[in-house]
């Protein structure tokens, strides 16, 4: 990792292009970002009510809170609003309408003190989102919704953005994970069965970056960089938001951050929304990405 640039006033082309290069973006939070995170705050404080959802886990047998979860999170996901602020989010941003895709946001939740780690609330581990198919165009922008603090956030860890980390993604395709894997995230409860990639050797967590910004804040970043969920001590459960983006115009013309350890097959491509207009990427595109990077022309 190079650089993290605060409040940089780059041209989005200049931006994807430091992000290829595994450098990490801060925002503030700004009218469009906000309006974001607090219709997704209102749905959680509805959800909870009479609780406070920072706090309900400590008063809610933990099947009850996964429950809600299960129904609060895909409210979020498919919400027609949730959709229309991210694309007035990015334009604001600086993303070219015609060229920028977006995946749906997910809302996510990391509860405190091991309370639960699994399924709907799954801790993850450091990853890539690479392994998980996804494009090495990706760009990830990462959102919390309540405060956050430095025992709860995300770290990212430096060292291995140009160091191959052995890792099970050659077990991972995206279509088996949505036909198996994705629908029963509620009931893993204690132990989470799901396949997913995970690292095979022993990550050096240290030295870390955690990036702390106010609710509405960004933090974003490539797809490829190596990140995981801080384990949460705080006493309060962090809620956030995250979505991805590719541009079109790099993913065709191969620029995008480099792969240096993915094995797994399948493409996300084909959940992308365009940003002017919620157009799918074409078919024929998402074809040529489903199949080994390597082979994309």
């Amino acid at each position: 990792m190079h650089s993290i640039y605060v409040d940089a006033e780059f041209t989005d082309d200049e931006r994807r292009a430091k992000l290829y290069d595994g450098d990490l973006f801060v925002y503030s939070p700004r009218p469009s970002t906000l309006a974001l995170t607090e219709f997704a705050g209102a749905m959680a404080r509805e959800a909870f009510a009479p609780l406070d959802p920072e706090t309900a886990q400590f008063d809610m047998a933990v099947e009850d809170y996964a429950a809600l979860l299960a129904k609060l999170k895909p409210a979020f996901i498919h919400h027609p609003e949730s959709k229309r602020l991210i694309q007035e989010m990015l334009v604001d941003l600086g993303c070219d309408s015609e060229q920028v895709y977006f995946d749906v946001p997910r809302m996510r939740s990391s509860t405190s003190n091991d309370y639960l780690t699994t399924g709907i609330a799954f801790a993850f581990h450091p990853h890539r989102d690479t392994w998980y198919s996804a494009p090495y165009t990706q760009l990830n922008w990462w959102l919390p919704i309540f405060p956050i603090s430095d025992d709860n956030g995300l770290a990212f860890h430096p060292r291995y953005w140009q160091t191959p980390v052995k890792n099970s993604s050659r077990v991972y395709n995206y279509a088996e994970w949505n036909a198996t894997s994705r629908q029963i995230a509620a009931t893993q409860i204690g132990t989470d069965t799901r396949v997913q990639p995970v690292p095979e050797d022993e990550v050096e967590l240290v030295p870390q970056i955690r990036p702390i910004c106010k609710p509405g804040g960004i933090v974003l970043f490539s797809g490829a960089q190596l990140h995981s969920s801080v384990p949460n001590t705080s006493g309060r459960t962090r809620f956030s938001i995250d979505l991805r983006t590719v541009h079109l115009g790099d993913a065709l013309a191969g620029r995008a951050a480099p792969n240096i350890d993915s094995e797994c097959t399948g493409t996300t491509m084909g959940d992308y929304l365009r940003v002017s207009d919620l157009e799918h990427v074409p078919e024929d595109i998402v074809a040529a990405f489903d199949v080994p990077q390597e082979e994309v022309a």
